[in-house]
C-alpha cells in the first residue's frame, strides 16, 4: 500500500530527513537510499508517494519514494534561466573594461578569473558527491566561494550543472552574497578604494622584491 505526504525535514549533508503524512502528524523517517529515482535529490516541501516500512531496529521508515507534482510544487529552478548568466558575463566584462582603461588594477579581474574557476570546481565535485552520495561541501562553503569574487563561476556551475539553483533558501542567500561582493567592487572602485588597494599592490611589489633579493642572496652564499 502506497502512501502519500510532504517532506517536511530534510537535512542533504546527512542524507535524511522525515516525511509528514497527509492527514497525520506522526513523521516517517525516509534516507536518501530509499528513493526510486536518484535523478533529482530531495531539498524538502516536496510531495512524495511511499511505502511503509521498518528499520533494523523496527522503527517505521518510508520505502520506495517517489515524488509526486514536482511542476506543481516545484518553482522554476531560477539556473535554467539565461539571465543569470548573462549577468555574470557582462559583469566580468565590466570589470576587464575598468582594468583596461586604467580604472583598477589587473589583479582584480585576475581574481574573479580564479574565485569563479575554483567555485565552478566545487560545485561540481558537490554535484559528484551528492549523485554519489558521499560527504557534500557545506553551503556555507559554497557561499563563501561568492563572496570572495566566485559568484560568476557559481552562475555558470548551476546552469551548466543544474545544481543549487532550485533551493529557495539557498539562492535567496548566494544573492545577498552577490550583493556584498559588487557592493565591495564598488567600495574599491572609488577614490578610497583605489587608494587603499593600491597600498596593498605596493606592499605586496616591496616584499615580492625582497623575498627575490633574499634568494638571491642565498644562491650566491651557496655557490
Amino acid at each position: 500500500m502506497r502512501h502519500q505526504g510532504r517532506i517536511t525535514t530534510w537535512k542533504d549533508d546527512r542524507g535524511f530527513g522525515f516525511i509528514t503524512p497527509n492527514g497525520e502528524e506522526e513523521q516517517v523517517f525516509v534516507h536518501i537510499n530509499s528513493f526510486s529515482s536518484r535523478l533529482r535529490r530531495p531539498e524538502g516541501n516536496e510531495f512524495v508517494t511511499y511505502e511503509l516500512g521498518v528499520d533494523g531496529k523496527g522503527r517505521s521508515q518510508a520505502k520506495a519514494v517517489a515524488f509526486i507534482g514536482e511542476w506543481s510544487t516545484t518553482p522554476k529552478a531560477a539556473g535554467r534561466s539565461n539571465l543569470p548568466v548573462l549577468f555574470a558575463v557582462c559583469f566580468l566584462a565590466f570589470v576587464a573594461g575598468a582594468v583596461f582603461s586604467g580604472w583598477t588594477a589587473s589583479a582584480v579581474l585576475a581574481l574573479y578569473i580564479i574565485a569563479s574557476i575554483v567555485a565552478f570546481c566545487a560545485y561540481a565535485l558537490d554535484k559528484s558527491a551528492a549523485v554519489r552520495n558521499q560527504w557534500r561541501i557545506q553551503e556555507s562553503t559554497l557561499h563563501l566561494f561568492a563572496l570572495l569574487g566566485g559568484w560568476p563561476g557559481a552562475v555558470v556551475a548551476q546552469r551548466l550543472l543544474r545544481h543549487k539553483s532550485s533551493k529557495a533558501s539557498f539562492q535567496t542567500a548566494f544573492w545577498g552574497t552577490v550583493v556584498l561582493n559588487c557592493g565591495m567592487l564598488g567600495w574599491l572602485l572609488s577614490p578610497a578604494g583605489t587608494r587603499v588597494l593600491n597600498s596593498l599592490l605596493y606592499a605586496w611589489q616591496v616584499r615580492q622584491r625582497a623575498f627575490l633579493q633574499w634568494m638571491d642572496i642565498a644562491i650566491l652564499v651557496g655557490n
